[in-house]
C-alpha cells in the first residue's frame, strides 16, 4: 500500500509493520526498533545478518537524547554540529537504551539525524527513532526510485511512503564519534 499520510504510516509501525521511504541519499527500510519482530522481519526482507547492525535516524538530536548522556561536551557539541554531508555516527549505548537486535555484534548504536522532510515528518509522527537500512537485499545495489521498491519487495513491505529521495548519490558518511575513525566514507 502506498501513502503520504503519516498518520496511517505510524499505525503501520507502531503495529510491527515494515515501510519504505526516501532518505537524503536512498530508499531506506525501516521499522520499530524496540519491537523485535518488526527488526527480524526487516531483516529477512532485506536478507541481512542480524549480527550486522542497523542504523536508526531521528528528527533531531532530542529523539537520541538518552545516547548523548554519557558523551563529553565535546562530543556531543560534535554530534549536534550541521554537517553537510548525512552522516551517521557510532555512539556507546552505555545505557543499553537501544535494544541489542539493532546493535548486533556491536555495542555502539548507529544514529543519524537526518535532513530529509519526510523522514523528519516521520520521526515526529512516531515521536521516536526509527530503523534506516538501505532497501535492497543485502549486498545489492541501492535503490533509488518506489517503481525499483514495488518490482523488488511487492508484497513483501507493509506500506511505502510516497517522496523523493534526496539529491545526493552517495550513501551516509560512518564515523566513530569516540574514536573519529571513518568507517564509511
Amino acid at each position: 500500500m502506498k501513502s503520504s499520510d503519516f498518520s496511517a504510516v505510524s499505525t503501520v509501525i507502531k503495529s510491527g509493520g515494515v515501510i519504505a521511504y526516501p532518505t537524503e541519499t536512498v530508499w531506506g527500510l525501516g521499522c520499530d526498533p524496540w519491537n523485535k519482530a518488526a527488526v527480524y522481519k526487516l531483516l529477512r526482507i532485506k536478507q541481512r545478518p542480524a549480527e550486522k547492525g542497523l542504523i536508526i535516524v531521528a528528527a533531531d538530536v532530542l529523539q537520541v537524547a538518552p545516547l548523548l548522556q554519557s558523551l563529553s561536551a565535546a562530543q556531543r557539541r560534535q554530534f549536534c554540529a550541521p554537517v553537510e554531508q548525512a552522516t551517521t555516527w557510532l555512539i556507546p549505548d552505555e545505557q543499553q537504551w537501544i535494544p541489542a537486535w539493532v546493535k548486533g555484534a556491536y555495542s555502539t548504536v548507529a544514529v543519524r539525524i537526518s535532513q530529509h522532510p519526510i523522514v523528519q515528518q516521520l520521526c515526529r509522527a512516531l515521536d521516536q527513532p526509527i530503523i534506516s537500512t538501505s532497501a535492497n537485499v543485502s549486498g545489492q545495489k541501492t535503490i533509488r526510485t518506489s517503481e525499483e521498491i514495488h518490482s523488488l519487495f511487492g508484497n513483501k513491505l507493509d506500506m511505502i511512503l510516497q517522496g523523493k529521495t534526496g539529491e545526493t548519490q552517495s550513501p551516509s558518511l560512518i564515523v566513530d564519534l569516540i574514536s573519529g575513525k571513518i568507517i564509511r566514507s
